[in-house]
């Protein structure tokens, strides 16, 4: 049975029914520009255009850049303020006239990557990162979820991490492979550094140029790997979220 998964992002929304037995998108995505600004109520409404574009009927999972408790967005730091402390699963229930489940975009990319990916069978810490618009971390223990870690926001060379070492960040600052690669290696050693972990998973849509830049990075103890589900791991584990465990 297919679920369907919305994956918000800050600068996209991306959508598609998943196959869960496979851990594959069960049609091709669907993707609109996130509007700008993103405020929540035309946010919810580039959501419903990606769900009606597949006439789907039942449950969605979406994904938020930030910290979800309970449906209710806590910290967004890559879309509008208007959205800290707002009741979003109630939003986009009103806007879809359906059951949604809201989970952190990070979160849900990681628990792609854990039950189909490349942290499948990973025993420990698995940290999976994911770098776009911002940093996204999932942290894992024992394959068990410690949600909301929102480590792209950790402080390195005095700023959010995520304004430094970020795929937007190299856009940006038009950096090179190599110099970027400098940047990421920083961030990979400061995670490693309070956390340990036995695995790191890099995703993102970057995901799908690893050889640019992860032969690169040095002074990892880790083994560090490109996410397998690459930029579509957000959809697929948002659907997961939404279907009965």
């Amino acid at each position: 049975m297919d679920f369907f998964g919305v994956d918000v992002g800050g600068s996209g929304i991306k959508g598609a029914p998943v196959d869960l037995v496979h851990g594959a998108l069960a049609q091709e995505r669907h993707k609109v520009l996130t509007p700008q600004p993103s405020r929540p109520g035309p946010v919810a409404a580039a959501v419903k255009q990606v769900v009606d574009h597949f006439g789907w009927t039942g449950p969605v999972g979406i994904t938020f850049p930030g910290v979800v408790t309970d449906g209710i967005i806590r910290t967004a730091a890559n879309v509008d303020r208007e959205w800290v402390d707002l009741p979003a699963r109630e939003l986009f229930e009103r806007t879809l006239e359906r059951p949604v489940t809201v989970v952190n975009d990070a979160d849900a990319a990681g628990i792609a990557e854990v039950a189909f990916g490349a942290a499948h069978g990973r025993p420990g810490v698995v940290l999976v990162l994911t770098f776009g618009t911002g940093i996204g971390s999932a942290l894992f223990v024992d394959g068990t979820l410690v949600p909301n870690t929102e480590l792209g926001h950790l402080e390195l060379d005095g700023g959010d991490a995520e304004k430094r070492a970020s795929s937007a960040a190299r856009e940006v600052e038009d950096l090179s492979w190599p110099a970027w690669a400098e940047r990421v290696g920083a961030y990979l050693r400061h995670v490693e550094m309070l956390f340990s972990p036995d695995l790191l998973v890099i995703g993102g849509g970057i995901s799908r140029k690893s050889a640019k830049f992860l032969p690169l990075i040095t002074g990892v103890r880790a083994p560090v790997v490109p996410a397998a589900l690459h930029n579509n791991a957000g959809i697929v584990g948002a659907a997961m979220a939404c279907a009965p465990h």
